[in-house]
């Protein structure tokens, strides 16, 4: 279907410490009780959990209590459902995004830029794949946390003259001491991207005592902010509009202008 609306709820919430059963208990609340009819269901980085580098503690294999979950919310929703949680698959961990739809498909995207400063590359391995998810007929381009700190990574490229997604989102535990370097740059990749740009963001304190700010927001194409919200425990939502996309990119083409380049490795 193109050029159909698309309209996303964005869960900021403060998260229990290393209590899966907690958090998926008040996650269900929260998206059983949405007030009305979404297409994606966002949900913070480490949403089963917190951001832990207890790695082995917290883990589970594909397919098991938070997937089922996962499966289970998407089918009563018939909304996709997304948010990242710690895998273990062949001996490695792995901070790692699933998208799943309500027919029980999942997908997933493996954390790229691993937070060196909190030692997440010593306890979990880097994903290597871009991945972009269909839905609706959008494109759509996930990212978790760090990674919005690498534009190249992030880049939209251009394939068969088209670009290559429509929609750009972060899942993230970004504390509060560098939470105006996440408004700058999710906003920044909004408009050089010529996409919407969607970051979701938990609050509270977690384990470690980290302050969480939440500043979850969607942006449109312009980089005008579409909503917003400080550090309160909320459900935000959007209805993001293709055609306009579509017409903005017809009238403003400046990623016909972009400069060629290639990923290594």
């Amino acid at each position: 279907m193109l050029n159909s609306d698309l309209t996303v709820a964005l869960v900021q919430t403060d998260l229990y410490w290393k209590d899966r059963t907690a958090n998926l208990a008040m996650l269900e609340e929260k998206i059983m009780n949405l007030d009305q009819k979404v297409d994606l269901v966002i949900l913070p980085e480490m949403f089963s959990t917190g951001f832990t580098m207890d790695a082995a503690e917290v883990a589970e294999p594909m397919n098991f209590t938070t997937t089922k979950w996962m499966r289970q919310m998407a089918a009563q929703t018939q909304a996709v459902i997304t948010g990242s949680l710690v895998i273990k698959e062949e001996g490695k961990f792995y901070n790692r995004l699933l998208w799943v739809s309500p027919d029980g498909t999942v997908n997933k995207y493996d954390k790229r830029h691993l937070f060196r400063m909190a030692d997440e590359d010593a306890h979990y391995s880097m994903g290597t794949q871009r991945e972009v998810f269909p839905l609706k007929g959008w494109k759509i381009f996930p990212q978790i946390c760090y990674d919005l700190r690498f534009p190249v990574w992030s880049r939209n490229t251009v394939e068969d003259d088209e670009l290559e997604y429509d929609l750009i989102f972060y899942v993230a535990s970004w504390p509060s001491p560098r939470i105006g370097v996440w408004d700058i740059l999710l906003q920044a990749r909004a408009v050089e991207n010529l996409s919407y740009a969607i970051g979701v963001n938990r609050i509270g304190k977690d384990g470690n005592a980290i302050p969480y700010s939440g500043h979850s927001a969607v942006y449109n194409f312009k980089g005008e902010t579409l909503v917003y919200s400080d550090d309160e425990e909320n459900v935000l939502f959007a209805t993001l509009d293709h055609k306009a996309l579509i017409e903005y990119r017809e009238k403003f083409p400046a990623w016909k202008d972009a400069d060629a380049f290639k990923l290594k490795g």
